[in-house]
């Protein structure tokens, strides 16, 4: 099992029209329908206005937002399944942060750690420095486990790869790579013959007529102007 396997184990183990605020938007109505999800569900007006309001606002920094990129690239690297910017984590995770405010110090100092720590042994951010040494200083903050100077390091890094994958697995993207189908319709046409004969049993044949007809379970229902089932 390799990396990602793994880390897609462990992810799918701990799952168990205007609006009323529209005048609060400062965004033209055009750029704010380029940030709404591809994927909505339902929202009353009021959580879908406060959506957009959050969407037509930006709270990271470009520069953060490059280095959110990359650190989440460097969590899940790109396979032929998709990439962390198909999937929109960087988009996800600056939404995250604007509904939820509390993560929003917890990451930004994380960046600025990231970076001071760069400039410190590498004498260049976080961004501009080699892979490998990206690695270097992810791994010191990487594990649970550490301890010492660098707990709230640890703490960012925990969060930050919890966003990622959330971010990732529940995109489209994610659900795909992941092979998750949900439910799926079949057709049931009662038990087997073979089955019934085997346990000595049949339908009665004047029940026969009343089940479901298979052949047009795609028929749409039809009803007259009494609402009297037509077909």
């Amino acid at each position: 099992m390799n990396r990602r396997d793994s880390i897609r184990s462990l992810f799918l183990g701990s799952m168990a029209g205007g609006l009323a605020l529209e005048s609060c938007i400062s965004a033209s109505e055009e750029t704010i329908n380029e940030k709404i999800w591809e994927y909505q569900y339902g929202r009353t007006p009021e959580e879908a206005a406060r959506d957009e309001k959050l969407l037509a606002t930006q709270y990271f920094e470009n520069t953060e937002i490059n280095v959110i990129t990359r650190l989440a690239n460097l969590i899940l690297p790109p396979t032929t399944d998709g990439t962390i910017e198909d999937a929109g984590v960087p988009k996800f995770i600056e939404f995250m942060a604007k509904d939820f405010p509390g993560l929003q110090t917890p990451i930004r100092g994380g960046i600025m750690w990231l970076d001071n720590h760069a400039n410190r042994h590498f004498d260049n951010d976080f961004i501009n420095i080699t892979e490998d040494k990206q690695h270097e200083i992810l791994d010191q903050i990487a594990y649970p486990e550490s301890k010492g100077e660098q707990k709230q390091e640890v703490k960012f890094f925990s969060l930050m790869r919890n966003l990622v994958m959330t971010g990732y697995f529940t995109s489209a993207i994610g659900i795909k790579e992941l092979g998750y189908k949900g439910n799926q319709p079949n057709v049931w046409d009662g038990v087997p013959e073979d089955v019934l004969k085997d346990h000595g049993m049949s339908y009665d044949a004047s029940w026969m007529p009343k089940f479901v007809d298979q052949s047009k379970r795609n028929d749409i229902a039809k009803w007259d102007e009494e609402g009297n089932l037509m077909s």
